[in-house]
């Protein structure tokens, strides 16, 4: 059995579903919107934030804190303001170079 990609284990499941209707659809927003039944901006949103996603798991070996709450961020757990403060912190206190 092969292993994943490192960036692709950081994904949920519905992100590699989306994925894989991305590709299917040739890389198609509109017929993505279709099948999903919303509008072309909500997909493009939610592309936009899988690209996110995937940055941020690339980043995820390098400064894993930080990656976390980007990751954290993006998924809408934390709010922005919040992420800012924490990776300012965590910065002062010399967790990241």
């Amino acid at each position: 059995m092969e292993m994943l990609p490192e960036w692709m284990t950081h994904l949920e499941e519905e992100d590699v579903a989306f994925i894989k209707r991305f590709v299917l659809a040739s890389g198609s927003l509109k017929e993505v919107a279709g099948v999903y039944g919303v509008t072309y901006p909500t997909v493009r949103l939610r592309l936009d934030r899988l690209i996110q996603k995937i940055k941020i798991a690339q980043e995820q070996t390098e400064q894993p804190y930080i990656a976390l709450i980007k990751r954290l961020t993006v998924d809408e757990k934390i709010d922005l303001d919040t992420a800012k403060v924490l990776i300012r912190a965590y910065k002062k206190e010399g967790g990241a170079e």
